[in-house]
């Protein structure tokens, strides 16, 4: 059985450039011959040929590692040479064929479904000291009253003062049901406080609106009298679907008219939540997306009919930094006139990539097999030696390109940092409440338009 994903390219195992992937593990291979028009005896010939040339070459690779491990002047470890190997080989493929062991694999599944166990905070180190940035909304740190601006001055009786951001966040973590033991000073105060939090699994919000209300929740209305919604997708899991279903019943009770959907930053996510969520705005039977390879079949996805929202006017915004499963909504939604895309040329990152489980799910390889399509038939994928002349990515429409030099995009970051954060801690929300979005403003202005006038908007 296999499963299509659009997730992030590897950086520590995070989300950046997306790819698409099937997930398979080792009882699905099998051996596949060229077709063609030799008889049945060439292409027996042929097989025998190829898996003569396999065994010599891997008697090579044999030898090799039996050389190193009893001659080389220092000991070393025979799965380090193993993996070395593997790695050695994906080498010589794309950028996005990759091998994960076993010591990664929890912080590879960790990104792909957005869920982990721990207590629901962001940290990061200031002046030296671990410091609260926010707790998530529901999580158990924000239910034992967690702030933002809080310093943890101790984790399980250990000073915290100097530790490293990365191995604070290993005492942090840890499996659901145990607890860890936080000694904190909030904001402003100088009394040390204890908590004793049971860890959980914390699942990751993945649609945000335009602000916070009283309550930690999401605001999802950009503007009350025109009647423009607004939601943020910072990547597609499982959830994202259920998210952005509630977002637009939000929405609906309040009468809104148009629909910023924002997709900067956005790195990929589940290749089916993509095609769950252009089904909500699109017509039964139009294309979505499909994908094609030198050994994989073609395969096409269509939209159901089911989707509530497709007469609501959209325009979604992208950046250079919007990849994958982002540019297969943005490409969807433009390609059917559903949509206006506002801001930059995406990233092109349009790969699959077949995720097959290894070792009984302990390790895992990446292999590039195929690359995807949007319904135009164009492709989405920018190979190595693409010119910006080519076709790639997705591009802004008419009129409606917004590039932001560095310093915008950096006050972007900054700005809708300080939207994430829970309860008022000045100090670290760090926020740019100056800042014009002139992407934001481009959309908004066109939604304007198509509201009070649709025919000539």
């Amino acid at each position: 059985m296999r499963r299509y994903l659009s997730i992030g390219g590897l950086l520590s195992l995070g989300l950046i450039a997306g790819m698409t992937v099937t997930i398979a593990d080792e009882r699905d291979r099998e051996e596949r011959i060229p077709q063609g028009k030799s008889n049945v005896g060439a292409e027996r010939n042929v097989a025998g040929d190829r898996t003569e040339e396999y065994y010599e070459l891997f008697e090579v690779l044999a030898d090799t590692v039996d050389q190193i491990e009893r001659n080389y002047v220092e000991p070393i470890d025979r799965r380090e040479l193993m993996e070395a190997a593997i790695k050695g080989m994906l080498s010589k493929l794309d950028a996005h064929s990759g091998y994960v062991p076993p010591e990664e694999v929890e912080r590879f599944n960790t990104s792909v479904n957005s869920e982990f166990g721990g207590i629901g905070i962001t940290v990061t180190v200031r002046e030296g000291q671990l410091t609260v940035v926010s707790p998530l909304v529901g999580t158990p740190a924000y239910r034992a009253g967690v702030r933002a601006g809080d310093r943890i001055v101790e984790i399980d009786g250990e000073s915290t003062r100097g530790l490293l951001l990365n191995d604070a966040v290993k005492l942090l973590k840890g499996r659901n049901g145990t607890q860890v033991r936080l000694g904190v000073v909030h904001e402003g105060e100088v009394e040390r406080q204890e908590y004793r939090i049971t860890r959980g699994v914390i699942q990751l919000d993945t649609v945000y609106g335009r602000r916070r209300k009283a309550d930690d929740s999401w605001d999802f209305m950009l503007d009350e009298d025109q009647g423009i919604g607004y939601i943020q997708v910072n990547t597609f899991t499982a959830r994202t679907t259920d998210e952005i279903r509630t977002a637009l019943s939000k929405l609906r009770k309040r009468d809104f008219q148009g629909l910023v959907l924002d997709l900067r930053f956005n790195p990929g996510g589940l290749l089916t939540s993509a095609i769950e969520v252009c089904d909500m705005f699109i017509e039964k039977g139009e294309a979505i997306v499909s994908t094609k390879g030198r050994n994989v079949e073609t395969e096409v996805w269509k939209a159901s009919g089911k989707g509530r929202f497709r007469d609501v006017p959209i325009a979604v915004l992208i950046n250079r930094y919007s990849a994958s499963a982002s540019e297969i909504v943005s490409a969807c939604l433009q390609d059917h006139q559903r949509a206006v895309v506002v801001g930059e040329r995406s990233w092109g990152k349009g790969s699959v990539q077949n995720v097959i489980n290894l070792e009984g799910g302990n390790s895992v390889l990446m292999l590039t097999t195929a690359s995807y399509h949007r319904p135009s038939g164009k492709n989405i994928h920018r190979f190595p030696d693409a010119e910006e002349s080519d076709e790639w990515g997705v591009q802004p429409d008419d009129d409606f390109e917004v590039k932001l030099t560095a310093e915008e995009t950096f006050r972007l970051i900054l700005a809708r940092r300080g939207r994430d954060v829970v309860g008022d801690a000045d100090d670290v929300a760090v926020g740019d409440d100056e800042f014009i979005d002139r992407q934001l403003r481009r959309a908004v202005e066109y939604l304007t338009q198509k509201i009070a006038a649709p025919d000539a908007a």
